[in-house]
């Protein structure tokens, strides 16, 4: 029998969602700031080089952080609901053996 996911909870997972949401609205403020502060780094050494290798440097430094964050936000929300322990491991038994 597969254990139910604590997810499976109305009240858990809309806590769970909200506290996701709320890491990335904080996650996608600091990559603006990163990514500006980033940019302003780059027309201080480069000057005014191809808008190409602006708008590639913001595409790719927002991207990673935000794909980072996302990833990282979704394993705390496994983790922290108990998401992970409700697991089942077919197996064990055969490890034990």
């Amino acid at each position: 029998m597969i254990p139910r996911s604590p997810l499976d909870d109305p009240e858990t997972a809309a806590y769970a969602w909200a506290r996701y949401r709320r890491i990335m609205r904080l996650m996608m403020g600091v990559t603006v700031g990163t990514v500006a502060i980033a940019m302003a780094l780059l027309y201080k050494s480069n000057g005014f080089a191809s808008v190409h290798l602006f708008i590639a440097a913001a595409l790719g430094i927002g991207f990673t952080m935000l794909l980072a964050s996302a990833l990282m936000g979704l394993a705390f929300l496994s983790h922290g609901t108990g998401h992970d322990e409700a697991i089942t491991d077919f197996l064990e038994e055969e490890r034990n053996r």
